[in-house]
């Protein structure tokens, strides 16, 4: 038994310094698959430039040129950087789950056909799953 437990330790070591800390809040969201609540993220509103990332990992996931107002409480994004999302069928059977492609941190849901932009597809995006790099300004 003791063998299991010092490599148990070993791999929970080992995602420590992969992964960043996340809060309770983070975590039920991030690992457990929940949700925010509509309209509290601080990116839904949010019109910096740059690059938006994965909470848990720091993989690139979105540019800030494809984030648009959808008005349906949470972030919206017509497109991803690629490479960078995968998709899974939800537990619900009916919609499609987005994860970070590197860790597999559940960040939201895509939905196809609504025509909401050009591109006809929205990824609707936890804020609580995403940190922010702002552009560089150039001088």
């Amino acid at each position: 038994m003791r063998r299991y437990a010092v490599v148990f330790l070993a791999v929970m070591s080992l995602n420590a310094a992969v992964y960043q800390t996340l809060s309770l809040e983070e975590e039920a969201v991030i690992v457990h698959k929940g949700t925010e609540r509509p309209f509290s993220g601080k990116f839904n509103h949010f019109k910096g430039k740059g690059i938006f990332t994965c909470k848990r990992c720091g993989a690139h996931l979105y540019r800030s040129e494809d984030k648009f107002d959808s008005h349906c409480g949470w972030p919206s994004f017509d497109d991803e950087i690629e490479g960078a999302i995968k998709r899974v069928k939800d537990a619900d059977g009916f919609r499609t789950e987005i994860v970070c492609a590197t860790c597999g941190a559940h960040l939201g849901h895509v939905f196809k056909g609504e025509r909401l932009t050009t591109k006809n597809v929205r990824h609707c995006v936890n804020s609580i799953a995403m940190d922010f790099i702002p552009s560089k300004s150039k001088p």
